[in-house]
Parts: structure tokens; C-alpha cells; sequence
């Protein structure tokens, strides 16, 4: 059930408005379901509409107009709420209307319970799935009514109403979202035939220019140097940097301005400040140096990644809202560096898992200073032309958002677990269409017919419930081929089915096969012991480390 609370200084329009049928074809059969004492004159079942119509506006109004006479009537003195149910909930009689119309406004402080002082309000329903509350906000004591943050305690009466009434339980936010287009916003950019209103491509621009961006000012002009948008730093006197603002070329007033926004008023997290804490806990990559190989960004960023679903499993809240902050950076990041068919999807990832990077748990950004300098070196450098790298990527940022679901969850952040869900139904996406070509080539290096039975009793060995389902799916010729290369590396094959098993089960796996693979193929990437440590092991009967295959087990090989 959804609450929307807005205020007013006329009393009289708002008891027309809801007793109107002629303006409004979608109000049928209104009449009162609740009033302050049981006893309000009711328009909505008189034969004398307009008559009963003034006697109710004049009872409403009646503490106002003697709070006016010694000058104590605020202004703004209408108080007017709505509640809607939601489409699949049943069709609630008036009688139950009536309750929740007096336990909203006893929590909201309009009429609290046990008080003969409180407001006047009356409770129209001139819809089957919804009433309005219309309040006048003097109480009998001619003192104004105390109903801050009314929103917030009108939206915690109505998750118990809803729980109370086995009504649809609504996803409820922590008030860190993004606000959101206003309807004036979003009918301009129809009329604009423009795909989203200013406000979002904006907030969708900047955070994509952050996550690229290594410091304020590359910040700042990268942000000046996109077409299509306006950008203005605003200074202290002093001359330091106070905050920048943004506008988009193609909206403007009527006078033809520039419609502004701050970073604040695009998002929580975009603010200059917020901005520039990020980009403070950055890693600068270091400079490539003669004779030495350069680290790959791509691999280092998919470690790091890795590591989230781990890091959220721990006790330092601060430090997991950090990583998931600088996870929705390398999704705003993904759609500049990935082919042109799966831009859309991971977009729209991007998009979607925002809402997730943030809550009332303030982030240690200092926790993710490799991640983030791994991103802004992805960036900086061309896009990878193996498809496994960018599959293998998604892969673990698909294990990402499933522990990040999980994390919201338990903390009950219902908006961000609806985000996370999102997200993974547009990487699954993109995933299955970047992870088609790389599997097919894997599958095209399967081993010899002797290698993939010891490969199949090493997967009896190592997950006995899943090695049917293995066998039995399209990828396991690739599992096949990425075990066998493993082994060439010098890993031991069961040791990394383990280790792989070990970053999450395959119990939800919608492929396990293809999901093993992946796994295998980024742990067989990290170099395996060289063929003088494996000798040196042998020679002086030393445990050989764990990824490395046994003595006896090279032996058979080369038999």
C-alpha cells in the first residue's frame, strides 16, 4: 500500500475535488468512510450536495478560522494523504478503509489515539482501490499539529496494515534512492520524443564519467568535453571548488536556460564531495617497466572482483558497502569497453544495480583502492579481444550480484534486493550472448576420450550430486577442455574443481557445467608451480603446493 502526503492552504478545493464525478470520470460513488468523531456531514449520501458539501468545509475549517483570529493558523494548513492498494490485493470493504484511515493518521500525528485535541480529518473513497485523507492541521488547542516526517511514520503503519491484512507487502526504500523525474520532467522529454527525461541520461553520464575518471579534475574535463553536455564549477569565494553542475543541451525553460542540476540532486553518491572521497582511494597502476610484463587490467580487475562475494560474508559492514559502491563503478564502466551487441543489456545492468551501491551504511572507500585503480586501467586500455576474457569477467561479476542480493537481504534493504535482482536478469543476458563464441572454441580443444573419463571420476569425486546433470549439459566439453588446460599448467584438476566449488555451490546454477568452467579457467590463469619447484619437491619429499599435480600423478601422465 502506498502512501503519497502532500500539503495545501484551501480548504474548500480539496473537498470539491474529491467529491467531483463530472471532471473526474474515475470517481464513483464517493461518500465519507471515516471522520474525526463518526459524526462528519457526508456530501457523498445528502440529497442536498452543495449544501452538506459547505457544512463539511465549514466543520473542517473549524479551529483554523480561530487559530486565524489571533494570528496562529499556519498557512499551509490542509494536510492531504492518499493511500492506494495494490493491483493484486483484494477489494477492501469500507469498514477496513475506516481503520486504516484512523491508524494513519494516529501515527502520523494528526489525530493521535486517546487524544480529544487532535485534528479535524475526514477519510473520502470514491474508488474501489483507494481513499484520501483531507485534515486541517489546528488541532482543538489551536496548536499546530506535529506530524514531522509524517511520510516516514505513514509508511511504517502501512507495512504492519499491509502484514495485518495479508496485503501485497511493498518494496520499501531507506530514502538513499536517486530522486526521481518529476512528472512535469518526464512529459517534456515525450514531447521531446527523447527516450528518458534529462535527470536520468544525466545521472547515467556522470556516473559513467566518474567511474573513468582518476581525479577531479580528469573528472571535470571529461564531463566538459561530452557532446551533448553543458557543464558549470561552481567556486567558493575563496577560489576553491564548491560543486559542479550539469545540464543537457537538448532540455531547456521556456526562455530557453539551461535546466540545471546539482550532482546531489542527480544522485546521493554524485555529490562533489561524495565524488571526490572516491576518487581519492584509487591505486595508481604502475608504469610499465623494460624487460617486465605488464599486469592485465582485465585480469586484475576479475580477481578483485572475486573477492566481493567473500568480502561480504565478513562483519565490516562499512567495508562491503565500499565494495559494492566500487562494483557499480566497474558496471557503469562495462558498457564503453564491451562489443557494440551487448552494450544495451549491460547498460541496463549498470543502470539497475545503482540503486544497489547504496544504503544508511556509510562506505570505507579505502577498502577497494586495487579495485577501482583496476577499472580506470581497463578503461585506458583497448578492449580485450578474447571473448573468454570478457565472458570469464561476467561470470564473477554474476557471482557479484548474487551476493550482493544476498548481503541486502539480511539487512533488509528491499529496494536494493529488488536492484541486485534486476542486475542479474540483464548480466545473465549479456553473459549467455558474450560466453557463446569462447565456449564453442573451448569445446572444439576437448581431450582424448582417456582424459575425459579420469576428468568425469574426478568430478564424481569432487561434487557426486551434480555430475549427471555435468555430464549431461552443452558445456561440458568445454569443463572438459578447461580442466585438461589446467593440468597443462601445471594445476592439479581435482584441486581446482575444489577451489572452484568452493566460491559458490552449483546448486542455482542455471548451467553448472559452463559455470565450473569459467571458474577453472580464471584459477588455471594464475600461474602454477614451475617444473624446477615441482622437481625440487620431489627430490626432498616436500608437499608440493595445493594446485600443483601429486609425483605420482606426473608420473602416469607421462606414461
Amino acid at each position: 500500500m502506498i502512501a503519497k502526503i502532500r500539503g495545501g492552504k484551501e480548504t474548500a478545493g480539496l473537498i470539491r475535488y474529491l467529491f467531483d464525478t463530472k471532471k473526474d470520470k474515475d470517481h464513483t460513488d464517493p461518500h465519507l468512510v471515516a471522520s474525526w468523531d463518526g459524526f462528519a456531514p457526508d456530501p457523498g449520501r445528502t440529497n442536498d450536495f452543495d449544501v452538506t458539501r459547505r457544512l463539511l468545509v465549514a466543520d473542517l475549517d473549524l479551529h483554523v478560522k480561530q487559530a486565524r483570529r489571533l494570528d496562529r493558523a499556519p498557512e499551509q494548513h490542509v494536510w492531504h494523504c492518499s493511500l492506494r492498494a495494490a493491483p493484486e490485493d483484494r477489494i477492501l470493504s469500507d469498514e477496513e478503509w475506516a481503520d486504516i484511515a484512523r491508524r494513519v493518521v494516529a501515527a502520523t500525528g494528526i489525530a493521535p489515539d486517546d487524544d480529544p485535541d487532535g485534528c479535524r480529518w475526514v477519510a473520502v473513497r470514491h474508488a474501489p482501490d483507494h481513499i484520501h485523507i483531507a485534515a486541517t492541521k489546528v488541532r482543538a488547542d489551536l496548536r499546530t499539529a506535529r506530524h514531522w516526517n509524517d511520510y516516514l511514520t505513514a509508511d511504517r503503519e502501512l507495512a504492519a496494515i499491509e502484514k495485518e491484512y495479508g496485503l501485497l507487502q511493498v518494496v520499501r526504500g531507506d530514502r538513499t534512492a536517486a530522486k526521481r523525474p518529476t512528472r512535469a520532467e518526464q512529459e517534456k522529454a515525450l514531447r521531446a520524443g527523447q527516450d528518458k527525461p534529462a535527470r536520468e541520461r544525466l545521472r547515467a553520464t556522470v556516473r559513467t564519467t566518474v567511474a573513468a575518471a582518476s581525479s577531479m579534475e580528469e573528472f571535470v574535463h571529461l564531463l566538459s568535453h561530452l557532446n551533448g553536455v553543458l557543464v558549470e564549477v561552481v567556486y567558493f569565494p575563496s577560489g576553491d571548488v564548491r560543486g559542479y553542475k550539469v545540464a543537457a543541451e537538448d532540455t531547456t525553460t521556456a526562455g530557453k536556460e539551461p535546466v540545471w542540476f546539482s550532482g546531489s540532486e542527480l544522485a546521493p553518491d554524485l555529490s562533489f564531495p561524495k565524488i571526490r572521497q572516491r576518487l581519492e582511494a584509487i591505486d595508481r597502476q604502475p608504469a610499465g617497466q623494460p624487460g617486465r610484463r605488464r599486469p592485465n587490467p582485465w585480469h586484475q580487475a576479475t580477481a578483485a572482483i572475486e573477492c566481493i562475494p567473500h568480502r561480504l560474508d565478513q562483519d565490516d559492514d562499512q567495508a562491503s558497502q565500499a565494495h559494492l559502491a566500487a562494483f557499480g563503478e566497474v558496471l557503469d564502466a562495462l558498457p564503453l569497453l564491451a562489443p557494440q551487441p551487448l552494450r544495451t543489456q549491460l547498460r541496463e545492468a549498470a543502470t539497475a544495480f545503482e540503486r544497489a551501491t547504496r544504503s544508511r551504511i556509510g562506505a570505507e572507500h579505502h577498502h577497494t583502492r586495487a579495485l577501482r585503480g583496476a577499472v580506470r586501467a581497463m578503461v585506458r586500455e583497448p578492449a580485450p579481444k578474447d571473448g573468454a576474457v570478457l565472458a570469464m569477467f561476467l561470470d564473477a561479476a554474476i557471482l557479484v550480484v548474487i551476493a550482493a542480493a544476498r548481503w541486502h537481504e539480511l539487512r533488509h534493504h528491499d529496494q536494493q534486493v529488488a536492484a541486485a535482482q534486476e542486475t542479474l536478469r540483464h548480466l545473465q543476458a549479456a553473459y549467455d550472448q558474450a560466453s557463446a563464441e569462447p565456449l564453442a572454441a573451448l569445446a572444439s580443444r576437448r581431450p582424448p576420450r582417456q582424459a575425459v573419463d579420469r576428468h568425469i571420476r574426478q568430478l564424481r569425486q569432487v561434487v557426486p550430486e551434480h555430475v549427471d546433470q555435468i555430464i549431461e549439459d552443452p558445456a561440458f566439453d568445454a569443463l572438459t577442455a578447461a580442466l585438461a588446460e589446467a593440468e597443462a599448467a601445471g594445476h592439479n584438476a581435482s584441486t581446482v574443481l575444489t577451489q572452484a566449488l568452493s566460491q559458490r555451490t552449483l546448486h542455482d546454477a542455471h548451467s553448472p557445467a559452463r559455470a565450473l568452467t569459467w571458474r577453472i579457467r580464471r584459477l588455471a590463469d594464475r600461474h602454477g608451480p614451475g617444473p624446477r619447484a615441482q622437481a625440487a619437491a620431489r627430490a626432498h619429499h616436500i608437499a608440493v603446493p595445493s594446485t600443483a599435480p601429486r609425483p605420482e600423478q606426473s608420473r602416469a601422465r607421462r606414461r
